[in-house]
């Protein structure tokens, strides 16, 4: 499977998945508008894809999206067939990602460095 068609496949469900959960489509209340797919990994045989979700509420919040991202996966799978236009729409799983919030610490620890200037 080339490389350039694993990108584009990855690209698609991540828009279509990020569509679904924006227009309220995944009528489950514990998931939240305010969650991002960070990452998806699609396997070469295009029949699994890994999709990593981050939030800007809290971490708890954040696994129960999860958990219910997983819980309607099927749906979702069944919504994004229609546009895939593919043989096999991949099995979906869902995984948390804090990579944001390790970003935003490792900021400000860089922030809280004190370097001194080249005057002195």
């Amino acid at each position: 499977m080339s490389e350039l068609r694993l990108k584009r496949v990855e690209s698609l469900v991540r828009d279509l998945v990020s569509s679904l959960i924006i227009k309220g489509k995944v009528k489950d209340p514990r998931v939240s508008s305010l969650i991002a797919i960070t990452d998806v990994k699609v396997s070469a045989d295009l029949s699994y894809a890994k999709l990593y979700i981050s939030s800007f509420e809290s971490d708890k919040k954040m696994h129960i999206a999860v958990e219910a991202l997983n819980h309607a996966a099927g749906f979702i799978q069944k919504n994004i067939s229609k546009d895939l236009s593919m043989r096999v729409t991949p099995k979906l799983r869902f995984y948390a990602d804090d990579s944001i919030k390790r970003g935003f610490a490792i900021n400000e620890k860089i922030d809280q460095l004190d370097i001194g200037s080249d005057e002195e």
